[in-house]
């Protein structure tokens, strides 16, 4: 997530009230979480376990909660909540704009481009020509249409991210300040939920096609001309590569990998990253061929079982 402008490190260490450790006038481009961050970023880490991926990651700048050595050409902000301090910083920078009309006053609609009955298109929404938003449509701010899209009724895209942290209280909420990015020609069928990014944009590649009923998490990548069918369930921040097809009633784990060209049969679940041009099937999803291999062989064995 971008800011508006770029600002010192003293700047924002006034913005959190926290302690900061490097030079003061380095300047602060933006946010983002590990997975996505780019020179000039905060990310923040609060559990021993991920300090080393934080501090070495691209991020220059690193909200923590342990007083630590700085790298060169770092910042550290101290704090004693880097959880809740993120979250200050995404509702400082983008604070949430809720509509109090049908369509926003800074949304952008293309020429050509239908809007059935009762769709609900959210501040800064861009949406590109010749696309058709069936009714009852929810398009959250900060999401990115093309041309040529269709999106049918009862579809909501830009909810907030599935990401909370456990307390003592309760889950606290991981605010969401990203966006959704949908390419051209992508279909998208009816009761879908596409997320928002967390701080990055969640993605449908050009030409990608999506039955009903299906979920994609947040930060989540679709590549190009993908087919996913329906009861799909993929988890966020998920890179799926191009032309892969899934299946009815997939589920995809977080933080995966799928190949270009693969094939995910349907009710399999993708726990680990898989490569492409191969199918899959199963729970855990194997290769095609290596699980009906195992079967037959268990047959075999059950065969010779009931034999005895």
């Amino acid at each position: 997530m971008d800011f508006p402008r770029s600002y010192k490190l003293s700047e924002v260490a006034e913005i959190l009230k926290c302690k900061h450790v490097g030079d003061a006038s380095m300047m602060v481009k933006g946010m983002n979480e590990i997975h996505v961050v780019r020179p000039g970023d905060i990310v923040f880490v609060d559990h021993p376990k991920y300090y080393d991926k934080a501090l070495q990651s691209a991020a220059t700048f690193i909200l923590i909660n342990k007083q630590v050595a700085c790298p060169e050409g770092k910042g550290l902000l101290i704090s004693d909540d880097p959880f809740r301090d993120f979250n200050l910083l995404t509702n400082y920078f983008k604070p949430f704009e809720l509509s109090k009309t049908l369509i926003h006053a800074s949304a952008q609609i293309g020429e050509n481009t239908q809007i059935a009955p009762n769709v609900s298109i959210g501040a800064n929404v861009r949406i590109g020509q010749n696309t058709i938003i069936h009714p009852n449509v929810t398009i959250y701010p900060d999401t990115q249409i093309g041309d040529h899209v269709v999106i049918h009724a009862g579809t909501v895209i830009g909810a907030d991210a599935f990401y909370y942290k456990n307390r003592p209280t309760g889950y606290d909420q991981l605010k969401s300040g990203g966006g959704v990015l949908i390419e051209n020609a992508v279909h998208i069928g009816a009761l879908c939920a596409i997320d928002r990014g967390v701080s990055g944009i969640t993605t449908i590649r050009e030409g990608s096609k999506l039955d009903n009923h299906i979920q994609v998490g947040h930060d989540t990548v679709l590549g190009v001309n993908c087919l996913v069918a329906a009861h799909t369930a993929i988890a966020g921040c998920v890179v799926v590569g191009a032309n892969v097809k899934i299946w009815g009633q997939v589920a995809v784990s977080s933080g995966l990998t799928i190949g270009d060209h693969a094939e995910v049969l349907g009710k399999s679940g993708v726990s680990r990253s898989i490569a492409g041009n191969q199918k899959y099937w199963g729970t855990p999803a194997v290769p095609f061929n290596d699980y009906v291999r195992d079967l037959v062989s268990v047959k075999n064995l059950i065969k010779k079982d009931r034999s005895r």
